[in-house]
C-alpha cells in the first residue's frame, strides 16, 4: 500500500449548484449545475484511485492500515460546496438520536450523527440556529401582514418551537397567502426571505427563515453547525467537512418530505448565536479550525517556502485549491496543483508539504 493515494473525486450535480465554480477548479467543462465535490469514502460516491478502484474498497479490504485500529468506516467527508441557490432548511441528529432512530427504523440512513463545519472561500451566507425571538417577532410584525403578525404572537407566547410547529402544519390552502405577505413586504430585514418567497411561493419555510440567524461569512471565516441545529446554506463557495453520515431531516424550502414529528423531536429550539470557529495556528504552520466533535478536524495549509511537517497525518485527505505543492511521505512523493487531492492512510509515518499554495486537510482530532 502506498503512503500517498491520489484521488479522483465525484461531483454531485444537485440543482442548486453553480455552473462554473467546480468546473473551473477542476479544469473540466461543466455540463449543468455542479453543487458538491466529495473527497472521501462515502458509499454513495467514494473517491477513486488511478487504478479504477475506490477508496472505500481499500478501506474495506484493509481497515486498520487505512484508517486505524478499531475503525471500519472513515469518520469524515470533505467537500467543496458551490452554492448558487439556497439549500433546504435542515437539521441532523446527535449521536443518541441517530443510534436510536436508525435502530427503530424511523427513516434514518445510518447510526451516525452529522456535525458540519463550513469554511468560506468566498462571501458565504447561511441561516444557522434560532435568533432572539423578540427580534424575530418585531421583524414579523413590521412586515405588516395579518398572518405574519399571528406567527409573531405565537413566537412571543411559545418560542421558536411553537412557531415552527404552527408553520409546518399551516393549512395547505393558505400557504401561498402566508408566503405572499413576505414577498410583499418592504422591510429591510426581509431581503433574503423575499428572495426565498420568489423561489418557494407556497413553502412556510420562507417564514421559518425569518426566525433564524442570518450569517455572513467573509473569506477565511468558518461556521460550525452542531447536530440538532436548524440551518441552511444560501449562497457562496466553501470547504465543508462533516461526519460521514446521510442523516438529514428537512424543515422547509424543499419539495421533499418534511417529517414534522421527527423534526420537532430532534431539533434544539433554544435561541443561540452562530458558532464561528476561529483559526488556531499550530506549531507546524497549519491553521486549525477546532470544532467540538470527534468525527473530524480541518486544517488549512499555506506553505510559502518553509516546509509544513505533519507528524501523524493519517488517516487524512488533502485537497489543493491553489498553487503547486509537493507532498513527501516515506519513499512516496506526489505533486498537487489546483483541484488535486490525496488520501494519506493511517499507516505511513510523517509527511512533509512544500511549495507555494493553499490546501485543506481533513483528519481526526488528536
Amino acid at each position: 500500500m502506498s503512503e500517498l493515494l491520489r484521488l479522483d473525486n465525484p461531483i454531485r450535480t444537485y440543482d442548486w449548484g453553480s455552473h462554473t465554480v467546480l468546473a473551473e477548479l477542476l479544469g473540466r467543462p461543466a455540463t449543468g449545475p455542479q453543487a458538491e465535490l466529495w473527497i472521501g469514502a462515502h458509499p454513495t460516491a467514494p473517491s477513486r484511485l488511478p487504478d479504477g478502484s475506490s477508496l472505500l474498497d481499500h478501506i474495506t479490504g484493509a481497515p486498520e492500515p487505512m484508517i486505524g485500529p478499531g475503525e471500519n468506516r472513515l469518520p469524515f467527508l470533505l467537500k467543496v460546496l458551490a452554492v448558487e441557490r439556497p439549500l433546504s432548511i435542515q437539521v441532523h441528529p446527535d449521536a443518541g438520536q441517530a443510534r436510536d432512530g436508525y435502530a427503530a427504523r424511523r427513516g434514518y440512513q445510518d447510526a451516525w450523527p452529522k456535525p458540519e463545519l463550513i469554511y468560506a472561500l468566498t462571501r458565504f451566507e447561511a441561516l444557522c440556529g434560532f435568533a432572539d425571538p423578540e427580534h424575530a417577532a418585531a421583524i414579523l410584525t413590521s412586515a405588516g401582514g395579518e398572518r405574519l403578525r399571528y406567527v409573531a404572537d405565537v413566537l412571543t407566547a411559545g418560542g421558536p418551537r411553537a412557531a415552527v410547529a404552527a408553520l409546518t402544519t399551516w393549512p395547505e390552502h393558505d400557504r401561498r397567502a402566508l408566503v405572499s405577505e413576505v414577498g410583499a413586504s418592504t422591510t429591510p430585514d426581509l431581503t433574503w426571505p423575499r428572495r426565498l418567497a420568489e423561489q418557494h411561493p407556497t413553502d412556510p419555510g420562507v417564514v421559518i427563515a425569518i426566525l433564524m440567524n442570518h450569517v455572513i461569512l467573509s473569506p477565511g471565516q468558518a461556521l460550525f453547525a452542531r447536530p440538532r441545529t436548524l440551518h441552511a446554506y444560501l449562497c457562496g463557495t466553501g470547504v465543508e467537512i462533516m461526519a460521514n453520515s446521510d442523516n438529514v431531516l428537512r424543515g422547509g424550502l424543499t419539495t421533499k418530505h418534511v417529517d414534522i414529528a421527527e423534526l420537532q423531536a430532534i431539533t434544539d429550539f433554544t435561541p443561540s448565536l452562530p458558532e464561528l470557529v476561529a483559526p488556531v495556528l499550530l506549531a507546524n504552520g497549519e491553521a486549525s479550525f477546532p470544532a467540538p466533535t470527534s468525527h473530524f478536524h480541518l486544517t488549512r495549509l499555506q506553505p510559502s517556502g518553509t516546509p509544513i511537517e505533519i507528524a501523524a497525518p493519517g488517516p487524512s485527505a488533502l485537497l489543493c485549491l491553489d498553487g503547486n505543492l509537493t507532498i513527501t511521505r516515506g519513499p512516496a512523493t506526489e505533486h498537487l496543483g489546483r483541484g488535486d487531492s490525496l488520501f494519506l492512510p493511517y499507516a505511513g509515518g510523517p509527511a512533509s508539504v512544500t511549495g507555494h499554495g493553499l490546501a485543506f486537510r481533513a483528519s481526526l482530532p488528536r
